[in-house]
């Protein structure tokens, strides 16, 4: 049984989802364990990770619509405003997902469904640095 560990850097420049599948699977392809568990976590609580589907662009942008409605900007009930009106807002959308995932390796490579893709969600309205620590155990 082997471990590895490391992180992954992503820019992003508003609120999206952004997929990160191939920056993860670059990842994966630096180490040898062919078989095994990969977790990958967050280190921020204005943004989340998430397993969406990847063929159809639609579906990202009905998920926006959907926390956009569900959790609104300015919504007069948030009082944490003290780093601008979409902060607090974007904690209560990570708090709604994950910070972490749990993904099975098979052969080397992430055991994604057909149409699965990893994504970043960013919840807050200007671009940020996110960094996201990846751990690998298997042989």
């Amino acid at each position: 049984m082997q471990q590895k560990s490391g992180e992954i850097q992503i820019k992003t420049s508003g609120r999206g989802l952004y997929e990160i599948t191939e920056e993860t699977e670059r990842w994966l392809r630096s180490h040898p364990i062919q078989n095994g568990l990969l977790t990958l976590y967050i280190q921020h609580t204005s943004a989340s990770l998430l397993i969406q589907e990847n063929a159809d662009p639609e579906v990202l942008r009905d998920l926006e619509r959907f926390f956009n409605r569900l959790v609104p900007q300015g919504d007069p009930l948030f009082r944490h405003t003290t780093e601008g009106p979409d902060d607090m807002p974007a904690h209560v959308r990570a708090a709604l997902t994950a910070v972490s995932l749990s993904i099975p390796i098979r052969q080397g490579r992430l055991a994604l469904g057909t149409w699965q893709g990893v994504y970043l969600y960013e919840h807050r309205s200007a671009g940020h640095a996110r960094t996201v620590l990846v751990h690998l155990v298997g042989e």
